[in-house]
Formats: C-alpha cells, sequence, structure tokens
C-alpha cells in the first residue's frame, strides 16, 4: 500500500510532480512543507498588490471551522478554464482514490463564485438550510433549495446535528460498524454488511432498514450504496453514501429498493469540557424511499427520515452510558445475495426476529476478508464476556490457583545474555524497530471453571522465556530456520535447554519470516505443553491458539485485526520441524485468503503499528484448565528495511 501526493498546477494537470511513501504521516509531514513554501512565495506577491491571495482553507461545516483538507477538487466548468482565476484558490487533498465521482462531498463547498459556475450540476450547491425542529436534544434542518432534476418521491435533504461526549475515533468507529452493536443506537438498523471492498478507503455495502411507520402494511425498505470515508488534518471525520446497484447486491425478495441521493456523517472535534472530550455530529440524508404510493406521502417520507436521522441522540445516549470502551465493532461479509426462495415476507421477518442478531452477524464476519484469519477459525466459546461478569465469577482461590499452580512453572531463572537475535529489544515505550515482552496480564484466557461459566481471567505469568528474535527477508520462503547456526534454539540446545520457535512466514515479492524464540529448561511430563511437543501435527493444529492485538496503529488496522483468539493450524498452513532440543512452528501466512487480505492492509502501514502477540496451547477439559501462555510479545513499529538475510544450513531432510 502506497501513499501518493501530487502538486500541480490547476491548469496544467499534466504537468506535475508525484511522491509516494509507506505510511501517511511522511505524506503529511511532505504536505506540510510544500505548502510552507508556497505560501512563502505567495506573501511576496499579495505585498506587491497582486491580486492572487495566497492559497485558502475552505469548509461547509455550519460551525464555521477552518479545515486543512478536502476530498477532491470542485468540478469546474470548462468556461472557468478559459477566464481569470478566482481571487481565492483552493488547496485540495484527495485521500485513498477520492470519492467516487458518484459522490456528492456535501461537507465541503465552494466560495459563492465557484457555487454559481456549478448551480446546474451540483445538487447541494449554495444551499440554504432552516431549522425545523428540535428533537431529542437536536437540531433537525431542512434544506430550502428547491431541486427540479429529482424524482418527487425524493424528499428535500435532511440533517441532524447535535453534541456527543466522545473522541472522534470512538464515534467514527461505531458510524462503520454494522454489527450487533449498531442495534444498541440506530433504531432505524435491522441488518448491515460489506459487499465489496474497492479500497482502503470506499466500500459497497448492504443495509436494511428497520422503519415503524404503519409496518404492517408497508414493506421493509433496503439500500446498496457506496460508502466513503476520509480522515482529515484537524482530527475531523467524514463518511459519505449514495447508493450504486453491485453485480452481488440485486433485489430482494420482500424488499423495495430504497435510493440514497446522498448522505453521510461529518464527525467534528469540540474543545473539552470538565475534561471530557466533545464532538459534534452532523448526519444528513436525502433519500428516495420508493414504492408504488407511500412513497408520494410526505408524512412517510419525513417520518422514516427523522427516525434515520434520531441516530445521532442514539450515539449521545450510547456513550453517554457505556463504561469502557470494548473491541472495535466490525462489518460482516456480504452473504449470498443471489435471488433465494422465501416462502413469504411474513416468514422471512419472523426468521429474522427469532434469531439473535450475535450469532448470525458471528457467522458472517467468519467468513469476512476485513476480519482477520481468527475470526474464521476461532471457537463459539470463544466470545469475550462482560467485564463486570468476568471479574465476578472466578474467586479468590481461583486466581490463587492459576497463579501459583506447580506444573509447567520453570524451575529457576534463565541466563538470557547469552542469546541474540538481529531484531533488537528495548523496554522503552516509544521505542521503534525493536521488541519486548509484553505482560501477559494484557490478554485474558480461560480460567479453571470455563467449562461451566466461560469466564476468562489475565493470563499473568508466561511458561517459557522469549530470549530473541530475529527478522529475515529472502527472495524464497525461509523453512526450518532453527537449524541455522548459533541461532537461539542452537545456543538452548548447547546449554541443555528446550526451545519453541515459531517462525511467522509473511509472503511477497520479497519474503519475509519474524522468528521468536521461547526457551524454558524443560517441559514438565504429562503437562499439556508437553503434550504438545509430543503430540502428532492434528493435536498441534487443533491446539496452539494465537491472541493478537494492536495497542497503536489506523481505526481500520485495528478493525481488522481485532484481537478475537485464532486457532492457527485450523486457519493458516502450520508445518511442525521437531529438532533434538526444540520444536519450530513454520506458519505461513499466505495459505489463507482471509490472512493475506489482513495482511496487505498491514504491511503497507508495519512501521505506523505496535502489535502485542500472544502464544498458548488451548486447554479443552477441566484437568487443562486454566490455559497459561506459552509467551507474549510486543514488536513495535517495525522497518522492512531491518530484515537481513539469514544463512541457512543445509536441511538434512
Amino acid at each position: 500500500m502506497l501513499y501518493v501526493l501530487s502538486v500541480y498546477n490547476k491548469k496544467e494537470k499534466y504537468h506535475r510532480i508525484t511522491m509516494a511513501a509507506f505510511n501517511i504521516q511522511e505524506v503529511l509531514i511532505w504536505k506540510e512543507k510544500i505548502e510552507s513554501v508556497i505560501d512563502q512565495h505567495q506573501e511576496p506577491q499579495i505585498a506587491n498588490g497582486n491580486k492572487y491571495v495566497s492559497f485558502e482553507y475552505k469548509s461547509g461545516m455550519d460551525n464555521g471551522r477552518t479545515a486543512s483538507s478536502s476530498d477532491h477538487e470542485c468540478q469546474f466548468s470548462a468556461q472557468e478554464d478559459e477566464v481569470d482565476a478566482p481571487s481565492s484558490l483552493l488547496r485540495r487533498t484527495t485521500i485513498g482514490n477520492g470519492p467516487p465521482d458518484s459522490i456528492f462531498d456535501w461537507t465541503q463547498e465552494c466560495d459563492s463564485e465557484l457555487a454559481n459556475h456549478n448551480a446546474n450540476n451540483q445538487a447541494f450547491s449554495g444551499k440554504h438550510w432552516r431549522l425545523l425542529q428540535c428533537q431529542n436534544g437536536l437540531r433537525i434542518f431542512e434544506e430550502l433549495v428547491e431541486v427540479d432534476y429529482l424524482p418527487r418521491s425524493c424528499s428535500r435533504a435532511m440533517k441532524a446535528v447535535g453534541v456527543v461526549e466522545a473522541t472522534c475515533e470512538e464515534i467514527f468507529g461505531l458510524v462503520m460498524s454494522m454489527d450487533g452493536t449498531r442495534f444498541e443506537w440506530d433504531c432505524s438498523f435491522q441488518y448491515g454488511s460489506l459487499v465489496e471492498e474497492v479500497d482502503g478507503h470506499t466500500a459497497i455495502i448492504y443495509h436494511r432498514l428497520q422503519l415503524d411507520w404503519f409496518p404492517l402494511f408497508v414493506w421493509p425498505r433496503d439500500l446498496c450504496y457506496v460508502r466513503y470515508w476520509r480522515r482529515n488534518d484537524d482530527g475531523s471525520y467524514v463518511v459519505l453514501f449514495r447508493s450504486r446497484e453491485h453485480e452481488n447486491c440485486g433485489q430482494q425478495p420482500g424488499y423495495v429498493r430504497a435510493h440514497v441521493e446522498s448522505g453521510g456523517f461529518n464527525i467534528s472535534p469540540l474543545k473539552s469540557r470538565n475534561g471530557k472530550p466533545r464532538t459534534q455530529v452532523q448526519h444528513l440524508m436525502q433519500v428516495d424511499l420508493k414504492g408504488w404510493g407511500v412513497g408520494y406521502v410526505s408524512s412517510f417520507q419525513q417520518h422514516c427520515l427523522l427516525q434515520m436521522l434520531n441516530s445521532v441522540a442514539g450515539l449521545r445516549e450510547w456513550f453517554a452510558q457505556i463504561e469502557e470502551r470494548g473491541a472495535p465493532p466490525r462489518i460482516p461479509v456480504m452473504v449470498n445475495m443471489a435471488a433465494s426462495s422465501v416462502s413469504s415476507v411474513k416468514t422471512q421477518k419472523i426468521d429474522e426476529l427469532s434469531v439473535p442478531p450475535g450469532p448470525s452477524l458471528d457467522q458472517t464476519n467468519a467468513a469476512s476478508r476485513n476480519s482477520v484469519m481468527m475470526d474464521e477459525y476461532s471457537d463459539e466459546d470463544e466470545e469475550q464476556m462482560p467485564e463486570a461478569e468476568q471479574e465476578a465469577c472466578p474467586t479468590k482461590s481461583d486466581n490463587d490457583a492459576k497463579r501459583t499452580a506447580p506444573k509447567e512453572e520453570p524451575f529457576e531463572k534463565i541466563d538470557l545474555s547469552c542469546f541474540s537475535g538481529n531484531l533488537r529489544r528495548d523496554d522503552h515505550d516509544n521505542s521503534r524497530d525493536c521488541w519486548r515482552i509484553s505482560d501477559g496480564n494484557n490478554f485474558r484466557v480461560r480460567s479453571k471453571h470455563f467449562c461451566f461459566n466461560k469466564t476468562k481471567i489475565p493470563a499473568g505469568k508466561h511458561l517459557m522465556d522469549l530470549v530473541a528474535v530475529d527478522w529475515f527477508k529472502d527472495t524464497k520462503r525461509m523453512d526450518h530456520v532453527a537449524r541455522r547456526h548459533g541461532c537461539a534454539a542452537q545456543v538452548a540446545s548447547e546449554k541443555g535447554l528446550f526451545s519453541l520457535v515459531f517462525n511467522v512466514q509473511v509472503p511477497g515479492s520479497t519474503h519475509y519470516s519474524m522468528v521468536f524464540y521461547f526457551v524454558t529448561r524443560e517441559l514438565v511430563p504429562g503437562s499439556l505443553l508437553h503434550r504438545f511437543v509430543e503430540g502428532d501435527d492434528e493435536f498441534r493444529n487443533s491446539r496452539l491458539k494465537l491472541i493478537p492485538s494492536v495497542p497503536k496503529g489506523s481505526w481500520i488496522v485495528r478493525q481488522s485485526v481485532g484481537s478475537t483468539p485464532c486457532l492457527l493450524g485450523k486457519a493458516v498452513d502450520c508445518n511442525y520441524i521437531r529438532g533434538p532440543k526444540y520444536l519450530e512452528v513454520d506458519i505461513d501466512i499466505g495459505s489463507s485468503t482471509v490472512a493475506n487480505g489482513v495482511l496487505g492492509l498491514v504491511i503497507g502501514v508495519i512501521t505506523t503499528l505496535v502489535v502485542d502477540m500472544a502464544f498458548l496451547v488451548q486447554a479443552n477439559t477441566t484437568d487443562e484448565l486454566p490455559e497459561r501462555l506459552i509467551g507474549a510479545v510486543r514488536v513495535s513499529h517495525i522497518e522492512l528495511s531491518s530484515a537481513i538475510v539469514p544463512k541457512l544450513d543445509a536441511d538434512p531432510s
């Protein structure tokens, strides 16, 4: 993934400077420097009476806030290029591929001269709003401009404006969700799923509406629309909607396909009050609900539109009542939308209402290429329980037993000074291109009584010591790296220690491997870890578990990776190599299309990420519980350029 910055004069669009970087931070630094040079160049011209002033940022936000970036260039007419340039030029930044041409960015307005040029082309140019009503703590506005190119059944644009006590990032994460969490704040939501991800900022979404206007007589509505999002330099978020036809999202039996002319969210930061973050949320919708009769009833259109706009009040109340922020919500992938036989609309409604929303969404999540591989192969009992319930179930004796369990405890400390890897260890918080041991209490594992009450507890102390990490690259996949002379596994073997080596293989034009070396003095006979090491591959594949986490990274990466435990052997291909005093597990990420999709997202921004990984053997019976971590690691801001080509000895096998 590359972030491209292009600089050009609007009158000579084909004469441009184009640059690319692997992360957005570097692009923003270049952007600021270039703008600084442009502004410095403009200042002498203004002083000399030049009519062309310095570039300015323009925004159509109601609160008068100055934005620092916009989506795409205003659609200037051909005649405009022939006349004098306007007195105020606009500096434009495109995020991702920019919004599709069919989407109008209602959060941006050009100045009056440009708006007049486009009055016939833009649905919302020079718009004016009037306050329609105040409802549920929201201000509801209606567009005053009449348009004659839309069908009579399409209502005027309306928007709700409210203040939510939460950060822009938290609100954005909730707005982008299409899982069971949305039922808690959006009263017009019935079901939603991902049809296609176009790029990191654009996706096709299928959305069913839950409208309460005479539901016995009015057929339910659904939508298929393109959704585009971006984050502005000032920390605000913009989410834009517009209906779009898609071959994998045809008409559904029992539903009327409504049409979104324009809509979305504008999420803008405000000054905090009493130490609490505050954010202004604007939600705009202009919808044609279709239908042969009711679509022309103004009360039907307005009632349904107000129901959708009330989601802003739902957001406010959701954040006002929640104590802890949970895992980022997910967007379930689109199920096969081919026309399926449905006996009747009534049967379909009963089926949907009788099935709890959680499990059905989890099943669709399982196939989502936005969800990391652990969603696809995690057990049903891996659902995280509410924190209060988790803390109430285990007793003090349970935790004490977990901490003091004699089995699988290391006998004494191991001298780590003799081990080394090419990736350095650094325990400071802000270090880059390094690793450190992650606290086991950051991860929750199955408790002693998990079989009875599904409770989980902090993992606590690791079973093995992480002694070294290697970061390799080569033109081909690197298998059995523990045979390399001088590696931590070989050093441990010479000292009579046992090693467990995890070789995480990243495919590509250049192959990468991150290798973790865990060491212990000896394995406790009969323990779960001993059975894993000495067992067959089928047993190993059914038990080896990874718990991931992204403490620092972009929202879309954190949403894709998640924090759900994964049975590695069922998600990707794992090759086990049993040496005299070690077991190596080669984990081929490229063997899973789901994992590959997430990897393509992560690898482009790897330098901006902090990633935690915990390895453990899954416990299934009361004799094996509670679960214990083999070990956990945190890797911070890894640089691809720091990987080295290993010298591997010939594989004796």
